[in-house]
């Protein structure tokens, strides 16, 4: 599929999700599609390959949850990878603060290159450890105002190793597949320190499924 249709694609499918498309952030996207196919041909970074794929199961599902988070300025991805969800959601918000870790080192080194390549500015970083990490936990406690994974861990690993980094009322979203109903119901027979928010599942622009996000309060 040529870059032009592609385009289109992807801005049809963040009008679907109801979100703006402007011409800088289509852009960069079509950049970044750019980057990783360049990237991914030396290194593994993302087991999807074709361009319609990365427009629809990285960039759009990435854009799911940003209804859920316009209240949101610092936002943390857990497990990022290869920038999912956090920098599609820094291109449509760019006046949000976005920290992405990732344990895999040349999936940090390509985030920074993305991050340079597209000048997303300065208040976005990629950090290479884990959120267990005492040393990551101390820089980075109680500093976001939101923590979202994308098929990172469980909810029970997840909503533990993201409590220090939740101010008091922070929102943890969690992206998950068709199961996360069970998942959840699970957690919540033991949460401390969150209240759950609900279910919702939001339809993927072009795909025929729905990418279901677990939310959860963080309460001091």
């Amino acid at each position: 599929m040529d870059e032009a249709r592609l385009r289109t694609m992807l801005e049809e499918g963040a009008k679907a999700l109801g979100l703006p498309m402007a011409s800088q952030a289509s852009e960069r996207f079509m950049s970044y599609l750019r980057e990783l196919k360049a990237w991914n041909a030396k290194m593994n970074l993302t087991a999807i390959e074709a361009d319609e794929d990365v427009i629809t199961r990285h960039f759009l599902d990435s854009l799911t949850p940003l209804a859920f988070l316009k209240d949101t300025t610092r936002l943390l991805d857990a497990g990022a990878g290869a920038g999912f969800p956090g920098i599609p959601v820094k291109i449509i918000r760019p006046d949000m603060a976005v920290t992405l870790i990732d344990s895999v080192t040349k999936k940090v080194l390509f985030m920074r290159h993305v991050i340079r390549t597209l000048g997303l500015g300065p208040d976005i970083e990629a950090v290479g450890g884990r959120l267990e990490d005492k040393a990551i936990v101390k820089r980075y406690e109680g500093g976001f105002d939101a923590v979202i994974s994308r098929a990172f861990t469980s909810l029970p690993a997840f909503l533990e190793m993201s409590r220090p980094y939740l101010a008091d009322n922070g929102l943890l979203l969690a992206m998950k597949g068709p199961k996360a109903g069970e998942e959840a119901a699970v957690v919540m027979s033991h949460l401390i320190g969150f209240t759950y928010e609900g279910l919702q599942e939001v339809e993927v622009p072009f795909l025929n499924r729905r990418t279901t996000l677990v939310l959860f309060r963080r309460r001091l």
